[in-house]
This record gives C-alpha cells, structure tokens and sequence, in this order.
C-alpha cells in the first residue's frame, strides 16, 4: 500500500542574528587571545551559514547580560534552568508547527488524525509535546501517542518509519509528526575546537509531517524505502551527554569523513533494491550538518550543484537544527516545484555514527 507525506510545515522562534553577529560575539566573549580569535573567525565566515534562529534572547540583544557567555563555565545556567525555558519555548513551538499542518490541508481535518509522534533531544518533560499536541489541537484523547527523545540529528527517520508503518497496516492511519529541537540552550563555553565547531553551526527550529495511505490532492513524496546503518568508527565523534550546565555536545572534525567513507555502502541495499544507482537519484535531501558534510557527499557522489541546493540553502538559512533540519530541506525542495516522478534520498547522520537515509518519489 503506497504510503504519503502529504505536507510538510516548519516553524522558527522569532529571534534571529547572522552569522557574522555572532561571530563578532563570540569573539568578544570567549576569544582571549589573537590564536583562538583568528579560528573562531574562520570557523565562522566558512560555516556556509548566514543566520540562525534561537530562543535565548541575550544572544539577539547585544547591550543586554548574557548568562551564557559572562562569567566562569560553572556560572552559567544550570540544566534545569536551561530545560525550564526548553518545556515553555518548545510546547509553543510543537503546537505552532502542529497547527500549520492541519491549517494548511483541507482534505485532512483534527479529526483524522489517529497517531501523534513527537521528537526531540534537547529537552525533557512529561506530560510531554505529544500531550501538548492533543490538548492543544482538540484532537481526540483516544489518539496514539508516542515521543522519540535523545536520538539526534537523524531521529526524524525513526519517526516516518514509524508512521509509515502504522500507514501500511490500517488504511485510514493518519499520522502527525512534529519535531522540535533547540539546541541553542545548551551553548557552551568551552574553546576546544570540537565545541567551538558546534556553536557555531547549531540552531533552533520545528517542522512537521502529515503521512497518510491517501493520496494527496496536491503534490507530494511516496515514500518508498528505508535504509539504516552504522558506521564501523564514529562512535565517539557524534554523540550527547547530559551535563550540569546543559547537554555536552561532541561533534569531532572527523564526522565529514567518516560519513565520505561509509557513504556508498550505506545507500547501496536502498539502490540494490529499486535497481538503481546514485544517477538516477535527482534531489539529495542531504542532513547539513554542516558545509563540510555537504561538500564531501557532493564531491564523493560528483553531483551537480542544484541537486544539493536545498541543502545549502537551509544551512544558510536556518543553520543545523538536529532533528528537524531534513523536514526543513524536504520542504524547500518540494517547494522549488522538483517535476513529477522525481528520486528524492533523503539522509541524516547522528550519534552512533549512524546514518539513516530513505528514497522518495515526488507524486
């Protein structure tokens, strides 16, 4: 049974700065000496980013204290404080985006919607997003609920693959998907290169899905394939742990390469299986993690540039917001209007190393 996403909406706190601001900020704040100034200043200016959304706004209002670069490392807010601004700021989120879907469908109304799957993993609490969902859009209180927490930048795979299973074996399913992530909380001030590599790509955002077995009556992905897997090494390159002043990010500057490496034999079972190879693929929905990831998937693969530039556009556009990026780059190719019956593969990378990818057919 063909299985749809029938749209996609996104959603992005209202604070924004460009990248050369915080920059300059970051400069000012944790650049002691001219060494560490001159690579957070290539850091920057080569990140392929030009402006990034987030919830703190110290970091939009310059003139004003900003609890997360003043003072000692041990000064800065806690991770409760921290996850107490994540429970307001990202249950407003999840209901906006939520809202978007059903708004924007006619032909799928609240009360259609049968499964609620949230995702995110910079932040905890029950009763979570997916109860905000329910509550907050009237849908029905017999309506499955599920939360995927903690997985990473490719946790929005696990969630479709959810949904369309649950699409698959009950015709009149009708699954939404949020997912949101605000990664700028957990800004640290550490000046090692990894972290500062980090903050100076991570940003926050919410998107959604609608996914049903009926066809939409405007254009959409079939979803036709999964593929998942992980990489021999990686493991200590990618990942997140809790902390007492927020979540420790690891994001090491092996990551582009790794994933270059393992990149061929982790799409194959998806090529082996439709009888393909990577030319017949038209789009690459690539995770960008960020502008090295893009450029080694590109050269490794010898695409052209418009098969990447939903990518780079979102990465421009809005940074790496963990989760929600690859809804962000879907949207964007769907609405750059891609032609009827074009391959679209998705893909994101996450702790592990693991990479999930898929394959999509514009109907």
């Amino acid at each position: 049974m063909p299985v749809y996403i029938h749209d996609i909406a996104t959603s992005v706190p209202e604070g924004s700065n460009s990248q050369d601001v915080v920059r300059e900020i970051m400069k000012s704040a944790l650049a002691k000496d001219r060494k560490t100034q001159a690579i957070l200043h290539r850091i920057y200016s080569q990140s392929g980013i030009e402006k990034r959304h987030s919830v703190i706004n110290e970091f939009h209002q310059r003139e004003k204290q900003n609890p997360y670069l003043n003072g000692t490392i041990s000064s800065t807010p806690t991770t409760r404080e921290r996850n107490d601004v994540y429970k307001t700021a990202a249950s407003s989120l999840f209901v906006e985006t939520g809202k978007k879907l059903l708004d924007s469908n006619s032909h799928i109304n609240k009360n259609d919607v049968t499964h609620v799957i949230t995702v995110s993993c910079t932040g905890f609490y029950a009763p979570g997003p997916d109860y905000d969902l329910i509550k907050q859009l009237g849908l029905s209180p017999s309506t499955q609920r599920f939360h995927l927490g903690f997985m990473g930048c490719f946790a929005a795979f696990p969630a479709l693959k959810m949904a369309h299973s649950f699409c698959e074996n009950n015709i009149d399913a009708v699954v939404l998907i949020v997912a949101t992530e605000l990664c700028s909380l957990h800004f640290q001030q550490k000046t090692d290169l990894d972290n500062l590599i980090s903050a100076s790509v991570f940003a926050d955002g919410s998107a959604g899905v609608l996914v049903s077995s009926k066809k939409s009556p405007k254009s959409s992905y079939e979803i036709k394939a999964f593929a998942s897997s992980l990489t021999p090494n990686g493991e200590k390159d990618m990942a997140w742990d809790i902390g007492d002043h927020g979540f420790d990010m690891i994001l090491s500057t092996y990551v582009p390469d790794i994933i270059e490496s393992n990149l061929k034999q982790v799409i194959q079972p998806l090529f082996d299986r439709y009888n393909l190879n990577h030319n017949d693929v038209n789009y690459w929905a690539i995770h960008p993690g960020g502008r090295a990831i893009i450029d080694k998937i590109e050269s490794a693969l010898h695409l052209k540039k418009y098969q990447v530039a939903a990518s780079r556009n979102t990465l421009a556009q809005y940074g790496n917001m963990s989760s929600v990026t690859v809804l962000f780059v879907l949207k964007q190719l769907m609405d750059s209007k891609p032609d009827k019956d074009s391959i679209v593969l998705p893909m994101a990378f996450g702790p592990g190393l693991t990479i999930e990818s898929g394959l999509l057919k514009v109907v």
